[in-house]
């Protein structure tokens, strides 16, 4: 490779008024900068300015960026040409090593405080930022400005594209995707919005021009969502591969073929650049905005970092963002940080006018919005196989204010309504629990965990039976709340009988702390649900606690030991609306189990 000249200084051009989210990271970098400053020589921050002797090999820093694959080589290629260069921080030639990794396996690791070997980290999005912070026990991550972009839009093969009147005819997203999978009969391909941006910022583009038209929204998206379900791919480089290779009509008519795929413009770029005329990709752009996907640059647990490698790593920052490492940028099909089309990138991606591909992007969604969008997606597509353990002591009789029943009446109510919402193919079960309940044991399995749609004795099935356990809860008198042998025991049978395929989790309710001082201790339930614990067989606990007596941070602590977390409800009518809120933070933090 030639060596080229990059600028020693950063100085940033007037590109309009900045997004509120930049101007948020704007704040970040200029808080890194200051911090750098305070601690060391400030003359020196612009890099290059002090001369050393030694040789680049002897006083070089170092540093290991982990990037999304889609943008490694373009990283990687502004890297060598850096290390080319000779390119200076503080007087000490940068090296900077770029691995490429998904972004959802980098946001798992960090969420679990898996120590990184990496100082550095450029998802695909936003989002991952999100999932990597989770509940805020994780390798902590310092988001600085995006270095480039790429909307997500909607491609397809040529015939398809015709059929639906590419160029000429645009569409809203809701609009775009029911014709695509209504009488046209448009197989659409799409990565798993668990592991993919692309995805999921589809899925909730999908969603809210959905909304907009009105009516029975929520159904529509679930309905979309089947239909991607059962042409899903792990991850966006696989969605590609799923598409008619050529324009024949037994490529096109291949029933394992797609014809039409959610993809970044990046992705459509990268494809068209090696494909045949045939194999090229027409895109659509939904005239409701495409969202992007925004790569921001963030430093990983920098409280670890040396001086010399924080400046380093704002060093390079810097040199990602000027004139040249955007032109770099450009040649691998990425557009620049603030969206901006251009247009030798859009054409070859397979944009034509007057396809909407320069107009604004579309604001991006907030984290809540994905969260339900997941959540949504994980209850849709994947069944549920939950065991539901209630607390039955003698607490629970306690009346709840302002209601003229009692803990468990109301709790009973909640879940034979929240049972309402699960299919005939989710799975769950019921125990309960209370001080010397079953001889010396708290707990007592009262339903096994099973389809709902499953027969059962007298011509019902185990939805019906199931109803009617709820329904005959009663609190034990005189029974205390014999929480931490419940929990192990619920838990070791959770694991022991995990289906693959399905979101399995343990739903625990309880209006106390743990009064069975002859049972396991707390220490040593944590230290065996760390042993149980497996990431590949996720099983979350979802911890509720009832009332104004129980512990939530007790349970909360323990339930987050699992992947899940802890809630309170003071009143146990919003059981229910917990249960799912639930469900979809842990989808959001990438607990569901994956096929």
């Amino acid at each position: 490779m030639g060596r080229h000249s990059l600028p020693d200084a950063y100085a940033p051009e007037e590109r309009g008024e900045a997004s509120p989210r930049r101007r948020r990271r704007t704040i970040a970098i200029a808080t890194l900068l200051v911090l750098a400053v305070a601690t060391g020589a400030g003359v020196a921050v612009k890099g290059g300015l002090l001369s050393f002797s030694e040789s680049c090999e002897d006083s070089a820093v170092r540093l290991s960026l982990a990037a999304s694959p889609d943008i490694a080589p373009a990283v990687r290629e502004i890297a060598e040409r850096t290390r080319a260069d000779e390119v200076k921080s503080d007087g000490h030639c940068l090296d900077v090593e770029v691995v490429a990794r998904d972004s959802y396996k980098v946001a798992e690791a960090l969420t679990s405080g898996e120590a990184p070997d990496f100082q550095v980290w450029l998802p695909d999005s936003d989002l991952w930022l999100d999932r990597a912070k989770g509940l805020g026990t994780g390798t902590p991550v310092s988001p600085s400005d995006s270095i480039a972009s790429s909307p997500v839009a909607l491609a397809m093969v040529p015939s398809a594209a015709e059929r639906l009147g590419w160029p000429e005819k645009t569409y809203s997203w809701a609009e775009l995707v029911a014709t695509t999978l209504g009488t046209e009969k448009v197989r659409l391909g799409a990565a798993d919005p668990a592991r993919s941006a692309t995805g999921l910022l589809a899925l909730t583009s999908i969603g809210g021009s959905s909304a907009q038209q009105g009516g029975d929204s929520d159904t529509r998206v679930a309905e979309t969502a089947k239909v991607l379900a059962e042409r899903m791919s792990d991850s966006d480089a696989q969605v590609l591969e799923t598409l008619a290779r050529s324009g024949s009509g037994a490529e096109e008519g291949n029933p394992k073929r797609n014809q039409a795929v959610l993809i970044s413009e990046q992705a459509a770029f990268a494809h068209n650049a090696e494909a045949t005329d045939s194999g090229r990709l027409n895109l659509f752009y939904p005239e409701d905005g495409t969202p992007l996907l925004d790569y921001p640059y963030t430093l990983v647990d920098g409280e670890k970092l040396t001086l010399t490698q924080s400046r380093a790593a704002l060093r390079f920052m810097t040199l990602l963002n000027d004139k040249g490492a955007r032109a770099v940028f450009a040649r691998h099909g990425f557009r620049p940080a603030d969206g901006s089309a251009e247009d030798t990138v859009v054409a070859s991606a397979g944009a034509k006018s007057p396809q909407p591909y320069a107009t604004s992007a579309a604001e991006a969604p907030s984290a809540k919005q994905l969260q339900e969008m997941l959540g949504m997606w994980t209850i849709t597509v994947q069944s549920a196989r939950l065991t539901t353990v209630v607390d039955a002591s003698g607490s629970m009789s306690t009346p709840v204010p302002g209601r003229g029943q009692s803990r468990m009446d109301v709790t009973k109510e909640s879940l034979i309504q929240a049972l309402t919402q699960f299919t005939p193919d989710d799975e769950i079960g019921l125990w309960e629990f209370a001080t010397t309940l079953d001889g010396a044991k708290d707990y007592r399995k009262l339903m096994p965990t099973r389809r709902l749609g499953d027969p059962a004795q007298s011509g019902s099935t185990h939805r019906e039976k199931l109803s009617a356990a709820f329904a005959g809860l009663q609190p034990v008198p005189g029974g205390a709340t014999g929480l931490y042998d419940t929990v192990l025991a619920s838990y070791e049978e959770a694991r022991s009988t995990y289906v693959k395929g399905k979101f399995n989790a343990l739903v625990i309710l309880t209006d106390g702390s743990n009064q069975d001082d002859d049972g396991i201790s707390r220490s040593a339930l944590t230290a065996r649900l760390k042993e149980l614990a497996d990431p590949e067989r996720p099983v979350p606990i979802i911890a509720i606690a009832v009332g104004p007596d129980a512990d939530r941070e007790e349970v909360a602590e323990i339930a987050r030991i699992t992947g899940g977390d802890g809630y309170e409800v003071s009143d146990p009518a919003e059981i229910q609306a917990v249960i799912f809120q639930a469900i979809m933070t842990a989808g959001q933090n990438g607990r569901a189990a994956q096929e």
